[in-house]
């Protein structure tokens, strides 16, 4: 069983995948499918997906795969460091009560995002 990151990171890499692969995502390897999906569950296991492409190709999908995720993970980074006041903000409201709605969230948004000319997007800075 994992947890945490772990698991964060677990999902990061079957979503990024699954754009590469399955959903035509990767403007470097186009609209295209890679990897058949085997209809059969063979000793209790998931459906299981046959590689039907070369090793370069491979070599490009987990480099496609790895650029998704760091592109990624530099985006959250700046939205993170861009927005130090409303999370630490959200952080002693969530130490003061333990739980927090939507409505709070909202104020704090509100009240600490537009200090600093609203909630930062980092998709707008690095454009």
């Amino acid at each position: 069983m994992t947890t945490g990151a772990g698991n964060d990171l677990e999902r990061a890499t079957e979503l990024a995948r699954k754009m590469v692969c399955e959903w035509g995502m990767s403007e470097k390897l186009g609209p295209i499918t890679y990897g058949k999906k085997e209809e059969e569950i063979f000793l209790g296991r998931d459906f299981t997906q046959r590689a039907e492409y070369s090793e370069a190709t491979a070599v490009q999908i987990d480099n496609e795969v790895r650029r998704v995720i760091l592109e990624a993970y530099e985006r959250a980074k700046l939205l993170l460091r861009r927005n130090t006041e409303v999370l630490h903000k959200m952080a002693e409201a969530l130490l003061e009560r333990e739980v927090i709605d939507g409505g709070e969230i909202d104020e704090i948004l509100r009240q600490y995002g537009n200090q600093n000319g609203g909630l930062r997007d980092a998709a707008a800075a690095t454009a």
